[in-house]
């Protein structure tokens, strides 16, 4: 190849140069020397072959090791430049799963039938709701506000991370009216729909009646739950959802992860 690096994707992650092939003065084309640093180097390459389409939105980049042995360069110069590329927005790294090429931001329309699943499958991804736990517990003065229930009434409080093709996008909790939704938690946990688990209760529709919105910095257990680095930002929604005869359903306040969704409003 002679100085012309291959795209990651020839290994499955993407193309890299094999250290047959590296050149003289480094593998990859880090050259020593040069008056460019190596970990703008390595940026430089990796940004090139994103923008390029070469490393396409979701693909993952081989582990820190193999890429530090393929420029030749030890993991405080590869993590310098793989900091750069997540500060830029082309990648991001997840716990537990790897650094991967950025997906653009999620398109997330909020309406009167605001569906995670159908939102997100309408993008192209697939769509998970993971059960975290759940209790049944007496309405705090908020929750029987919005559910127009007497305070005290028993309520069922629900935990749940929504996924896109296995990556975090919201940590929520909701609360419904335990009356007429017991076992919605045991449902839900198996189906991991909230519509497939409230169509199995008799309750085929229900609409959005009113969205709140704030934004603030991430919690210890949003950046947990949805892999953010330190000093992260998520947008807060608080949502009453309510049955077709007006009758609430719901009311949950979710924390989205927010540079992985870009919220769409319709007049």
């Amino acid at each position: 190849m002679s100085g012309t690096s291959r795209s990651l994707s020839a290994k499955g992650h993407s193309p890299m140069t094999d250290a047959a092939d590296a050149p003289a003065e480094g593998r990859e084309g880090v050259a020593r020397g040069s008056g460019v640093t190596l970990w703008r180097q390595i940026a430089q390459q990796l940004e090139a072959q994103i923008l390029s389409g070469a490393l396409k939105p979701g693909a993952r980049l081989p582990v820190e090791a193999e890429l530090a042995e393929t420029f030749g360069v030890n993991r405080h110069t590869l993590r310098r430049a793989l900091a750069h590329l997540a500060e830029q927005g082309l990648i991001e790294a997840t716990a537990g799963r790897g650094t991967f090429v950025k997906e653009p931001p999620l398109r997330y329309p909020i309406g009167a039938r605001t569906r995670f699943s159908e939102i997100v499958s309408a993008g192209g991804r697939e769509p998970f709701g993971r059960f975290l736990g759940s209790s049944v517990e007496p309405a705090c003065p908020d929750v029987a506000r919005e559910l127009a229930l007497p305070e005290g009434t028993l309520v069922l409080r629900i935990e749940s991370i929504h996924e896109a093709d296995g990556v975090p996008i919201s940590f929520g909790t909701a609360w419904f009216p335990h009356a007429r939704l017991r076992d919605l938690d045991l449902i839900y946990a198996a189906t991991g729909s909230l519509t497939r688990a409230l169509a199995t209760l008799g309750i085929e529709d229900y609409r959005r009646r009113e969205t709140r919105i704030t934004a603030r910095p991430a919690n210890a257990r949003e950046l947990e739950l949805l892999s953010l680095a330190p000093g992260r930002a998520v947008l807060v929604l608080e949502r009453l959802d309510v049955e077709p005869n007006g009758v609430p359903l719901q009311w949950g306040r979710s924390s989205f992860a927010a540079d992985r969704v870009q919220l769409v409003f319709k007049a």
